[in-house]
C-alpha cells in the first residue's frame, strides 16, 4: 500500500480528513494518515494504526 500511495497519493479509495489536513486510506481494518505536499511531490505518512485507535 505504502508503495501504491508513492505512485498514487490520491487513490480512489483514499480520503480527505474532515477537521483535519491530510488523508487517509484503507488497509483491511487499519488506517493510513498522510499528507501531501504537491510543490515537492513528497507524501509523509504520520500515523498507522487500527481504525477504532487512529482518530483518538
Amino acid at each position: 500500500v505504502l508503495d501504491d500511495l508513492q505512485r498514487n497519493p490520491r487513490p480512489p479509495g483514499g480520503k480527505k480528513l474532515v477537521g483535519a489536513t491530510g488523508y487517509r486510506v484503507r488497509m483491511g481494518d487499519y488506517r493510513i494518515l498522510y499528507t501531501i505536499d504537491d510543490a515537492t511531490s513528497v507524501v509523509r505518512v504520520y500515523r498507522i494504526g487500527h481504525r477504532r485507535e487512529i482518530y483518538r
